[in-house]
């Protein structure tokens, strides 16, 4: 073990005789391959031409001094020594630069130790005592002086010497000194290095407002997941990225090029963390020396490891095994996830981003520092989710970690709420272009109007700005351009922009009539209440509604009044004026016939109507009880009153005949059973009367002053109150003879509380009829109070024809006039404006989402529109609708199919999703139903639930069919299959 110097080697005639072996010395102009690429020394990489110098020099020297050896040995054997010194002393003088040139290159030169830092630049580690020894030699001017330091040797810097690990406090300056790179390959070209030491290269790091030489780098060990006791242990650089410790433990545990994996590192309180961002340095992920990084390979069937311990195990024993069609797997309801499955089976089948997953292009795109993203782990979780749905390996599967990822960075799909699948569609595309958008850093850039410019220069300025901070596969797959034209009504002026879109929200041709079911409540006792089916036009008033209801019952509109009931009582008493639309399909109106009004007039004749509820006396359990032990029964009713009838007395008659259809009258024998102990003479003086039809007067007056309850809605105030028609706040004050009910006055609520304020006092009253339970058993028919009857026009169903799908493009495109709350700023008349505003297509993307907007939402109403929208399959052309200069060459850049549909079946309060979807790989056709998937024909695609439609460019499918591209083999034009047995989901 020597050092390799420049002394002459024992060797040099077989040294020659190598030479001429090899041939003449031009064959050496490329080295041989031991001296290119790089070799691993411990872990270590080294570059190998570092060598070439040191090997070529060598050679070189040896074969000069095997040619004086020849020569000298014919003549003299001592003299060929002497003559060999000196040779060999000239040649190490033209090979080795003079002291004082030395000197400068290593120490004042551009590359010697003085020049600054940079990040990234390699640096060497040199023995402190070895490097004096140089300057000592180097200074003292005299080659051939004994101070000569010999090889580098850097022994003392290392623990030992088969690993070659560093020993740990090394202090600069004390222990090593750090040459640039440049410099050290001089000192090994002229001095050599100690035979099998390797070279101590280190990085430049950069590390906040500083560079620095990381003379210890960080030491990790790595692991498989399936191999957790077989460790290797390898070096990196702060500088290194993530991507390197992937790649390094890949090549080390030999994985397969299209295996899938990912790192895992454990932290200090032993739980792992997932190193999702492969392109941030060590230093970034503040990973430290001695570290356990474990690499998890994804099983075949698109699962991790990892994750199989935190997901339901619902795998039988019969679908481990499960091999079937790729794309063709259910997804589980979580419950109430259905809007979920539907949006990702109809994303899962758009054939090319599901190929830019399965193809772990998404990788290089990941952008984890986006503010507006999801710091790449939204992209993370639908690749997983598709990877697992195309491996072939699973019947249905989880999405429980996908609906997690989603709410917890949209909250509103926390839970296990009902959603729309459409509401989650535009969360997901655009939470995936904001994870895989590849621009970095978002430049600031300003909308300008056309200003009278052509429209291809606008159009272009815009999609180009728009790419300037919008650059994704969600961008090259699903965006479209749209021109934007405003117009001014005062002044004319015309505001034209370009936008981008995403998806196109088409509204359904609507209907201006709307069908309400209602109960008619005549005057007379004998007829039953009946229901009823009016037409009324949906922006109509309440007067509306009685009108239509006039021309079934003959009675006239002003002798009605409407009301809405809800468990038991009033829950509104509506006024000719208010709007229909305040009135939903599910509640119930009841219409009563009246011979007067509400709203009672002062000094007029007509009737008084009053509310009238039904109450029955329960024993109080405790304090809580509803009512104080009264609890609402039946329907109410609204009784007209004659003005010289109302009295407790006239109305306790009234009520009586008006109940008279299924409330029983008592028998004489059964009236006179009051006790007459007690009585004043005030009662003896009263008269007994009969009990009283319609036509009977009642002139019952007490002394105490009436406390009314609070009536619903406006407050009104009562003319026959403040003429003391009603002087006491409960009837009968003492009986005399048997009554089945009491009455007394309640608030809009139906309870008996008291209120002291003015104005309650002084409006409408509510008065409850209290049953005693055995009176109500006895003479009250519940049975005939519930009955109705239907009136013919109850089967009545509005009928509806079914629209075009490009009627609904035509509606799109059509001008409008913006709604007050979203006027237009115009920039000529300095005010907000109610312009008119069209919209028309100017570029359609390659695949273009229709949404069917079926749910309509105003202040007082909901609805669902269910009209049949007929679209077709294949061939949908859009050509009449871009407007922008077409290429009438490539009519396929305008013609769309269908790949896919999102159905939603029931009304607003509840309902289901499913899918229609096309697979990429075979053309079929399947329904996926949550977990259950089924092949069906063509034919039951269109139907009356569809509400999201994907259609795919043809272009795009075409170019995706040739040979060679990166998309599927197959045609992506969809057909129905062969042979299967196809299921009816109409």
């Amino acid at each position: 073990m020597g050092c390799r110097d420049h002394s002459p080697p024992p060797d040099a005639r077989l040294a020659l005789r190598r030479v001429r072996a090899r041939g003449p010395f031009p064959r050496w102009q490329k080295p041989p391959d031991c001296l290119g690429g790089s070799a691993s020394v411990s872990g270590i990489r080294i570059r190998k031409w570092q060598l070439r110098v040191l090997f070529l020099s060598s050679v070189a020297l040896a074969v000069r001094r095997g040619r004086t050896a020849m020569a000298a040995v014919a003549a003299d054997p001592a003299a060929a020594a002497v003559a060999e010194a000196a040779e060999d002393r000239e040649i190490q003088n033209e090979a080795i630069p003079g002291l004082d040139d030395q000197w400068r290159q290593i120490e004042n030169g551009e590359s010697g130790r003085e020049r600054p830092l940079r990040a990234g630049e390699s640096w060497f580690l040199v023995e402190q005592r070895w490097y004096k020894q140089w300057e000592v030699y180097v200074q003292g001017g005299d080659q051939d002086a004994s101070t000569f330091p010999g090889c580098i040797n850097n022994a003392e810097l290392f623990e030992d010497q088969i690993n070659w690990r560093l020993k740990e406090g090394l202090v600069e300056g004390e222990d090593y000194v750090l040459l640039p790179a440049a410099a050290w390959h001089c000192l090994v070209s002229w001095y050599g290095i100690e035979h099998g030491q390797p070279p101590i290269e280190r990085k430049v790091i950069e590390l906040p407002n500083m560079q620095k030489v990381e003379v210890y780098p960080i030491e990790l060990l790595l692991v498989q997941h399936s191999d957790m006791d077989t460790a290797l242990t390898a070096q990196f650089s702060h500088s290194d990225s993530v991507d390197l410790i992937l790649r390094t433990a890949r090549e080390q545990f030999l994985v397969e090029p299209q295996e899938d994996t990912r790192l895992w590192v454990k932290n200090a309180e032993g739980s792992l963390d997932r190193l999702c961002n492969t392109h941030i340095t060590l230093l970034d992920a503040a990973i430290e020396t001695g570290q356990l990084v474990i690499m998890e390979t994804r099983n075949k069937d698109g699962t991790w490891p990892s994750a199989q311990l935190r997901v339901m195990n619902s795998v039988s024993e019969e679908d481990e095994d499960f091999q079937g069609q790729p794309g063709i797997c259910g997804l589980t309801n979580l419950g109430n996830t259905c809007f979920m499955n539907s949006a990702l089976q109809c994303l899962s089948n758009v054939p090319q981003l599901t190929e830019y997953f399965l193809n772990n292009r998404y990788l290089e795109e990941l952008n984890f520092r986006n503010p507006l993203g999801m710091k790449g782990e939204l992209a993370e979780a639908y690749a997983d989710l598709v990877k697992q749905a195309w491996s072939g390996y699973h019947r249905s599967i989880v999405p429980n970690v996908f609906k997690n990822k989603v709410g917890h960075f949209a909250t509103q799909f926390l839970g296990y709420q009902q959603h729309d699948s459409q509401e989650l569609l535009s969360f997901l595309l655009d939470g995936l272009h904001e994870d895989l958008n590849r621009v970095k850093k978002k430049e600031y850039v300003e909308l300008c109007d056309a200003a009278g410019r052509p429209d291809q220069e606008v159009a272009q300025e815009a999609w180009q700005n728009h790419k300037r901070r919008n650059d994704s596969v969600i961008v090259d797959t699903f965006h479209g351009l749209f021109k934007s034209t405003l117009v001014c009504p005062d002044c004319g002026n015309v505001s034209v922009t370009f936008d981008p879109f995403c998806y196109l929200s088409v509204p359904l041709p609507v209907c201006h009539k709307r069908v309400l079911e209602v109960f008619f409540v005549p005057m007379d006792p004998r007829r039953k209440p009946e229901q009823h089916r009016v037409v009324v036009p949906k922006k109509g008033n309440i007067s509306d509604l009685c009108v239509a209801l006039s021309k079934h019952t003959g009675i006239a509109p002003d002798k009605m009044i409407v009301a809405d009931v809800f468990s038991h009582r009033f829950y509104k008493l509506y006024q000719l004026e208010d709007p229909l639309s305040g009135i939903l399909d599910r509640d119930d109106i009841f219409v009563y016939e009246v011979s007067g009004r509400i709203e009672a007039i002062e000094g007029s004749r007509d009737d008084i109507v009053v509310p009238v509820y039904l109450r029955e006396r329960t024993p109080a359990r405790d304090y809580n009880n509803s009512y104080y032990g009264l609890i609402l029964f039946g329907h109410p009713l609204l009784v007209s009153v004659p003005r010289d009838r109302f009295s407790w007395e006239g109305l306790y008659n009234i009520l009586m005949y008006r109940l008279s259809r299924y409330v029983t009258k008592p028998s004489s024998d059964e009236e006179d059973d009051g006790d007459d102990k007690g009585e004043d003479e005030d009662s003896d003086e009263e008269e007994k009367e009969e009990m009283p039809g319609p036509s009977t007067r009642g002139s019952l007056r007490d002394s105490e002053r009436e406390q009314a309850g609070p009536s619903s809605g406006v407050t009104r105030r009562c003319p026959f109150l403040l003429d003391n028609c009603l002087r006491t706040s409960q009837w009968p004050p003492r009986r005399r003879r048997k009554q089945l009910f009491t009455l007394q006055t309640v608030n809009s609520n139906g309870t008996s509380d008291r209120t002291t304020s003015p104005e309650e006092v002084q409006t409408q009253p509510y008065i409850a009829m209290d049953w005693e339970p055995e009176m109500k058993r006895r003479y009250y028919d519940e049975v005939e109070a519930e009955g109705y009857v239907k009136h013919d026009c109850v089967g009545y169903m509005l009928k509806k024809a079914p629209v075009q799908l490009q009627e609904c493009i035509e509606l799109f495109t059509t001008v409008e006039t913006l709604e007050k709350e979203n006027p237009w700023y115009c920039s000529s008349c300095k005010q907000h404006q109610l312009a008119t505003k069209k919209l028309d297509l100017w570029m359609l993307p390659e695949i273009l989402i229709i949404h069917l907007k079926r749910f309509s939402f105003s202040k007082f109403s909901r609805e669902k529109l269910d009209t049949l929208v007929q679209f077709p399959i294949r061939d949908l052309d859009f050509s009449e609708f871009v407007i922008k200069p077409q290429n009438e060459s490539a009519p396929e850049l305008y013609k769309y199919d269908l790949i896919a549909v999102s159905n939603h079946y029931g009304g607003m309060r509840d309902g289901h999703y499913t899918t229609f979807a096309c697979n990429k790989d075979s053309g079929q056709w399947h329904y996926f139903d949550d977990n259950s998937v089924s092949p069906v024909n063509e034919n039951q695609i269109e139907s009356k639930a569809a509400y999201v439609l994907f259609y795919q460019r043809q272009d795009v499918a075409r170019r995706q069919s040739q040979p060679g591209s990166s998309g599927p083999s197959v045609s992506t034009t969809c057909s129905s299959p062969p042979n299967p047995e196809f299921m009816d989901v109409n």
